[in-house]
């Protein structure tokens, strides 16, 4: 189901990941998108994979809430490793019928593709279960600071993304309800010929649009209504401390990059 879906949701919680800077959070995802292309053997995504889920144990975030978050893009992960699979002619032959052939290093290859996809998708879900909207928006303003000298609108960027964000599970609970009122009225998303699937897709992006662009408007009318005049001479509520714990984790990433360099093949 689409409303399960927890990439853009924030979980409140009172965890030692809850509590981190939030300019700590987006450089130790900055950095771990670089440093996960360093695995590429077994030792490598091993110690990866205990990294990744040791913070997720530390947020307290329920696995199983995350697994289930997951399972739309399920598909996907799956649809990368049969790719590795198929495509991947490398190392002995596991399998073979024919001129069909399932080799060793493609079966390798896949399972590591996607787990990296994997990991890459749990450690970016992280940030936003554990960070509120208005924190990354203040973090990544505070990180892309120095930018203001070159005038590039800072402020308003960071409201995007953090817009963006937020946005995500609202589209995707107006998706679902959109199907269901299709699918009551006849429309069969699932099955028929290629053309009337085409039809069925137009049926749900159309209304989709109209409420997007009807629910952005209604956000610039709140937000003019509210004095909103951008971030010129704007002052903060809530000031970001960096904390003993956000340079202990930084430090902790930057070691996990050492112990890759050191590992990989």
């Amino acid at each position: 189901m689409m409303n399960s879906m927890i990439i853009g949701k924030y979980v409140p919680g009172d965890s030692v990941i809850h509590r981190m800077d939030p300019r700590a959070k987006l450089l130790i995802i900055f950095i771990y998108v670089f440093i996960v292309f360093l695995a590429n053997n077994s030792a490598t995504y091993a110690v990866l994979t205990i990294f990744t889920f040791s913070l997720l144990a530390l947020s307290r975030i329920p696995l199983s809430f995350v697994i289930k978050g997951l399972k739309p893009i399920i598909w996907v992960i799956v649809f990368t490793f049969l790719l590795h699979v198929f495509m991947t002619k490398e190392g002995d032959v596991l399998y073979q019928i024919g001129s069909f052939s399932i080799y060793e290093g493609g079966v390798k290859q896949g399972i590591f593709i996607s787990l990296r996809f994997l990991l890459l998708i749990i450690i970016t879900t992280l940030l936003t279960l554990t960070t509120t909207p208005i924190e990354v928006t203040d973090g990544v303003e505070s990180l892309l600071a120095p930018l203001k000298k070159m005038r590039v609108p800072v402020h308003e960027l960071a409201l995007m993304m953090s817009i963006s964000l937020r946005f995500i599970p609202t589209l995707m609970e107006e998706t679902e309800k959109i199907i269901k009122a299709q699918t009551a009225r006849g429309v069969d998303f699932a099955g028929g010929p290629f053309s009337e699937r085409i039809k069925a897709i137009v049926s749900l992006l159309v209304p989709l649009f109209i409420s997007s662009f009807k629910r952005a408007e209604e956000l610039a009318t709140a937000m003019e209504a509210r004095g909103y005049r951008g971030g010129e001479g704007r002052t903060k509520f809530r000031l970001l401390v960096w904390k003993w714990t956000d340079t202990a984790f930084l430090a902790a990433v930057l070691l996990l990059a050492v112990v890759l360099f050191v590992l990989r093949s």
